[in-house]
């Protein structure tokens, strides 16, 4: 068997270390007949005919999905998340609770059952398709959420693609990325230094007498005897170790290129955009958006029409 691994379905019953011949003989079948893999990619490889009838079972009696190797050693994928302040994931894109298990299986099962003009992600495998009834006319690799969480400054942020159905709600040509709050956290806490929020209708004054302050949206700097000094719009304002966050519409809180040259927006901050980063693409690697190499954004952008759904599972 591929890998040692294969996916057996384990029904409710009373006592659920015990498995009853039925179920031992459905765990059998399965490892007889589905030579897979334990990760959702694999599942495409079934006649559809079939992956349909495992699946509408599968949704009606199934408790869990575990994942069994050679040595009898299980991962259930309805086990509870990992608590806040876990490190990263050691497979970060897989299912990691019931809910999120029932999820994946019900928007890929919707994803193959549709037949529209429609974007699927299949985070596991890291891929994007763009499908037409059975054809695929896009097949790109994908950055995905990386599944961790930042915790700093007595706030808490889970960077993952969620899984789930959504629609293209808009497109953009050359956009400007307005970091959230996290990518200060997360500058801070590299840095060992503390977190604060710059206020927008007065100055603050730093520790050796001079002032931040904001002026026709540009922070700056005001020393003594000195005219306003506008800071650099991109990077960071540090003083006093301290990591300063600028207000939004300020400037200082607007970023060129980092998005590439095209984003489709998904819907609460979710994207499809492109990436300077290139070696990011094809791995669990983002906060949350899916991350495209140029040409795939491209594509996305001129053939990709507003309202089109997008699977991610």
């Amino acid at each position: 068997m591929r890998g040692g691994l294969f996916v057996a379905i384990l029904y409710r019953m009373r006592r659920p270390t015990t498995l009853s011949p039925a179920s031992l003989s459905l765990a059998a079948l399965l490892a007889a007949t589905l030579p897979l893999a334990a990760c959702a990619q694999h599942a495409r490889a079934l006649p559809s005919a079939f992956s349909d009838s495992i699946e509408r079972d599968t949704l009606r009696a199934a408790e869990s999905v575990a994942v069994l190797d050679s040595a009898g050693g299980a991962v259930d994928l309805a086990a509870d998340a990992p608590e806040a302040g876990a490190a990263a994931l050691p497979s970060p894109t897989a299912p990691r609770t019931r809910a999120d298990s029932i999820a994946w299986r019900r928007t890929r099962t919707a994803a193959r059952r549709d037949r529209a003009y429609r974007v699927v992600i299949a985070l596991e495998e890291r891929r994007l398709r763009v499908l037409s009834g059975a054809d695929t006319l896009l097949d790109a690799p994908a950055g995905v959420g990386r599944a961790d969480r930042l915790e700093y400054a007595g706030r808490e942020w889970t960077f993952e693609t969620p899984r789930g159905r959504r629609r293209v709600l808009d497109k953009e040509a050359e956009p400007v990325w307005v970091p959230p709050d996290w990518h200060y956290a997360e500058v801070a806490r590299d840095l060992g230094y503390e977190l604060r929020w710059l206020p927008d209708r007065r100055p603050v004054r730093l520790k050796d007498g001079s002032r931040l302050e904001i002026r026709d949206g540009h922070v700056g700097i005001v020393r003594d005897g000195e005219p306003f000094a506008a800071l650099p719009v991109d990077e960071e304002i540090v003083f006093d170790s301290t990591v300063w966050v600028p207000p939004v519409g300020t400037k200082n809180r607007r970023i060129t290129g980092e998005l590439g040259a095209y984003r489709l927006d998904l819907g609460g901050g979710y994207l499809l955009h492109g990436t300077p980063h290139e070696d990011s693409i094809g791995e669990a690697s983002t906060h949350g958006c899916v991350r495209l190499a140029d040409e795939d954004i491209e594509w996305l952008y001129e053939n990709v029409p507003r309202g089109t759904p997008v699977y991610i599972y």
